[in-house]
């Protein structure tokens, strides 16, 4: 069973509190590619959600290979966690809105005209400080 809203208290404030979170995609040919995001929240018990607004190389990836693998360390307060999860890409819609409602400002702040896609990640392996996996 997957449940990460103990995880939200950290995660949602990893950009804020300088422990950007770190996000792992691959092409369809399986090339590797990390980007730190400084968005990423837990959006519900079962998502992952972070603000896409760079529309680079973590972007193709996801729209060739819809899975990434996430990771969040903040040593001072001894949490680690390493998600793997299936990615959706929304480019409009209510749940787009509300990504981007909760999107860390100065993320927002650098996509002024509001172009960037709300990526959700259903989560479904956690490792780390707290292991769990879908059933």
């Amino acid at each position: 069973m997957i449940d990460l809203t103990e995880m939200a208290e950290f995660v949602d404030r990893s950009g804020p509190d300088g422990y950007v979170m770190l996000v792992a995609t691959a092409s369809k040919d399986g090339a590797p590619d990390l980007a730190f995001k400084g968005s990423v929240m837990v959006w519900d018990k079962d998502h992952l959600a972070f603000w896409e607004r760079a529309h680079g190389t973590t972007l193709k990836n996801l729209e060739e290979n819809p899975q990434a693998a996430l990771v969040y360390r903040n040593r001072d307060a001894g949490k680690s966690w390493r998600f793997w999860g299936d990615v959706k890409l929304l480019r409009d819609g209510e749940v787009r809105e509300g990504i981007m409602a909760r999107t860390y400002q100065p993320e927002l702040d650098r996509d002024p005209e509001r172009k960037g896609v709300a990526v959700l990640i259903r989560i479904n392996k956690v490792g780390g400080s707290t292991s769990q996996q879908r059933d």
